[in-house]
């Protein structure tokens, strides 16, 4: 939608165009009543009926007739019922972004719209505030009590009224008094939801740059100053000062009165970025990502979108922030896959903030010591500007990368053992020299499953084909795919025995494991399940950051992004399991993963070392990410991807038939396999399957999938498009059908 289209659309019509947050890929046409016509304005959210319902939709667009292919009378089109807002809560900028996102991920534009607003939005908290009127008072027809009153406020000014009886320990009498006397005000007003209240900042120390952070944060400015856009890949190995050239270029940009946008690949990441952000520029900093209370998520958005907020931090959603003039956009850890929203509507936060960029003529900057492939060939073949920072700050060495073979362990021992002797000496020894260690598993939960030693059964997901993980701390079995859970049995529910063995490790037993193993060393996990409980987990990664805490186990949520300079040791229980994935990309994921976790060892003046434990010791992935290859491992998985055309080669889609009938999913999938063959005609596509998903069933769904490749993007989705609507045509259920753009993951 344009600038002029939102312009126009201000003016007064008659009818409105409005995308419903359901999974329909129509608009839908209501009748503005004479009172509203004057008031509506695209972006603004509105209710209307919806068969015998009234449901909450966003007027992308307003008409003064009717579509010329509708074939109701202005009479039988019916009336929007309500407008609750004053200004639309959608800009024209962001309009134009979720319809971008709509078209090219295939997901339903209300849907888009609804998942880039937080929830809570016009719903400011209010509570009872007192300010001062005056300083000119006659003391002597004061008592003592109203003086207290009147002292905190003279250095105050105004207070939330609960919070100035709290300090003047005094009931609500005296504010009256003084009310009454004309000397203070007590009115309602909205309360700010600060998520960083009482959040201890870091101290900002000048750095001097190196010659590679001063020549690439010139080619940022250069653009910055140019007003136009411009994508750039920063490439720095783990230590080399990505951040401090991040930051720089934030204050470019608000010297030059543009604002700015930061995305994180975890919610792990926020309290690190946040704080130091806020350290640097106060106030105009805000936070979005979905761990927030509803009214912080609500009130940060608030403050972004009235510009008293310009420089926005936040996970895969905060791209959609309302940021006014935007002139710069950070993509940190730019190959996460958690970038990718997995649930519909479908879309990669990396790579709408490159389209946002294009679309605002700002720069955008992706940053990563490990790019995904598709970033780094675009940055070979000129798509993308190539900033490279070769050197850690200070020229400290990376950390030396050692691999465990576990065959050499399983022979010495004659059993599986969890830790190496190294890897239990490497951690004796860093203890004793005063320093830090991380353990690395990339597997939640106590074991990976349970077995019953007598009947050889294992306890399944009532709605996934998976186990279920044991979680000791609270006693229960858990699928990490549908979260659904039950009480860890005492005996075989297959037939009864008492012979329940847990096998396979989890964070949650490696804590455990290494809690007995060294009694004297604070350790503390970090992965999903702690990340639930927000305030415990920032406060473990505080009590990290000032030694307090001697070693973290997690998941590869501690892998990026962290910087602490007293650790010297990461260890890397095992990564076999990310190797043995079905998935084309298993390989780089590993790769990226060892690269990353080696970076968090050595960042200070002490050399650090990675012990990595594996089983497949000669695995090409392996041994690039110890010598920190990264063009080594590109130019060898590059042939891999274009020998067996994956992207970037080649354009990727994929199609998921599923329902809780297995017959039907079945008969659906195999008549959609004829109606893409019948698109395919000209063979400008390669169609893959149908076939089980790598998990056939989830949540309760039987899953078949097919796999579309073409050269031309065009094309892919002109095959895909035509075969579904054909589907739909024919009788089959739009929603049993998913469609996946450029999917991280074909699992």
């Amino acid at each position: 939608m344009t600038e002029a289209a939102y312009q126009l659309g201000r003016c007064q019509s008659n009818y409105a165009e409005v995308a419903l947050p359901l999974h329909v890929f129509q608009t839908f046409t209501y009748r503005l009543p004479p009172e509203l016509e004057g008031l509506a304005q695209p972006g603004m959210r509105v209710r209307v009926p919806l068969g015998r319902k009234l449901v909450s939709g966003f007027i992308v667009q307003l008409r003064n007739s009717l579509p010329a292919d509708t074939k109701l009378t202005s009479e039988e089109i019916k009336e929007v019922q309500e407008l609750p807002d004053a200004v639309p809560v959608v800009t024209p900028e962001l309009l134009q972004l979720t319809q971008w996102v709509s078209e090219y991920y295939g997901a339903p534009w209300g849907e888009v719209i609804k998942a880039a607003l937080p929830p809570g939005i016009g719903h400011a908290r209010q509570q009872r505030t007192v300010r001062l009127l005056t300083t000119s008072i006659d003391t002597s027809t004061i008592n003592a009590v109203q003086q207290r009153v009147l002292e905190i406020l003279h250095s105050q000014v105004e207070l939330p009224l609960q919070e100035l009886l709290t300090l003047a320990k005094v009931s609500i009498s005296p504010v009256k008094t003084l009310q009454k006397m004309g000397l203070v005000e007590v009115f309602v007003g909205s309360v700010r939801r600060d998520p960083l209240a009482g959040a201890k900042l870091p101290v900002i120390e000048e750095f001097q740059l190196t010659e590679s952070q001063e020549a690439a944060l010139a080619e940022i400015e250069r653009a910055l100053r140019q007003g136009v856009y411009a994508p750039f890949l920063l490439h720095g190995v783990t230590g080399s000062g990505k951040t401090e050239v991040y930051i720089r270029a934030f204050r470019i940009a608000l010297d030059l009165g543009r604002s700015a946008l930061m995305l994180v690949p975890e919610i792990a990441l926020t309290p690190v970025f946040s704080r130091r952000l806020r350290a640097c520029f106060g106030d105009l900093v805000a936070i979005f990502h979905s761990s927030l209370a509803k009214g912080e998520r609500a009130d940060e958005w608030t403050r972004v979108r009235n510009g008293d907020a310009r420089i926005v931090i936040g996970t895969r959603s905060a791209v959609f922030a309302p940021v006014q003039n935007l002139g710069l956009i950070v993509v940190d850890e730019e190959q996460e896959s958690t970038y990718r929203q997995q649930d519909s509507p479908h879309y990669n936060g990396r790579d709408t903030a490159v389209v946002r960029a294009q679309k605002a003529s700002a720069v955008v900057v992706l940053g990563s010591a490990t790019p995904s492939l598709e970033s780094f060939h675009n940055s070979r073949t000129g798509k993308y500007r190539y900033l490279p920072l070769p050197q850690r700050i200070g020229d400290r060495p990376m950390a030396q990368a050692r691999i465990i073979d576990m065959r050499e362990v399983f022979d010495r021992y004659q059993k599986p053992r969890v830790f190496s002797d190294e890897l239990l000496e490497a951690i004796t020894q860093s203890h004793a020299r005063g320093e830090q260690a991380i353990i690395l598993l990339n597997r939640r939960g106590y074991s990976s499953f349970v077995l019953c030693r007598s009947c050889g059964e294992t306890i399944q997901c009532l709605n996934c084909d998976v186990t279920l993980t044991y979680h000791r701390t609270e006693r229960v079995l858990l699928c990490h795919y549908c979260n659904h859970r039950e009480l860890a049995p005492h005996l075989c529910p297959n037939c009864g025995a008492k012979y329940i063995y847990y096998i396979g490790e989890g964070t949650e037993q490696i804590e455990d494991l290494l809690k007995k193993e060294f009694p004297m060393l604070r350790i503390a996990r970090i992965d999903r399940d702690t990340t639930a409980r927000r305030r415990r987990f920032e406060q473990s990664l505080q009590d990290f950051s000032e030694g307090r805490i001697d070693m973290l186990v997690g998941t590869q949520m501690l892998a990026k992004g962290h910087d602490y300079p007293n650790v010297t040791l990461v260890g890397v229980v095992s990564v076999d399991a990310g190797l043995a994935l079905a998935d084309f990309r298993a390989a780089e994921r590993t790769f990226q993963l060892l690269t990353q976790v080696a970076g968090r060892a050595g960042r200070g003046d002490r050399p650090g070392q990675v012990l990595i434990q594996t089983y497949h010791p000669e695995h090409y992935a392996l041994k690039h990410a110890c010598a920190q290859d990264y063009l080594g491992f590109y130019q060898q998985e590059i042939r891999h991807r274009e020998t067996l055309s994956y992207p970037p080669f080649v354009a990727l889609a994929s199609l998921l038939v599923h329902g809780t009938d297995l017959k039907q999913v079945r008969s659906e999938a195999a008549r959609l396999r004829k109606q893409l063959d019948q698109a395919n005609k000209e063979r400008a596509c390669r169609i893959l399957g149908p076939a089980p998903a790598p998990l056939p069933r989830l949540k309760g769904r039987y899953r078949i999938q097919f796999l579309i490749k073409s050269r031309s993007r065009r094309r892919l989705r002109g095959v895909i498009d035509t075969a579904i609507a054909a589907a739909v045509a024919s009788g089959a259920n739009l929603r049993s059908i998913n469609l996946d753009i450029d999917p991280v993951s074909i699992m």
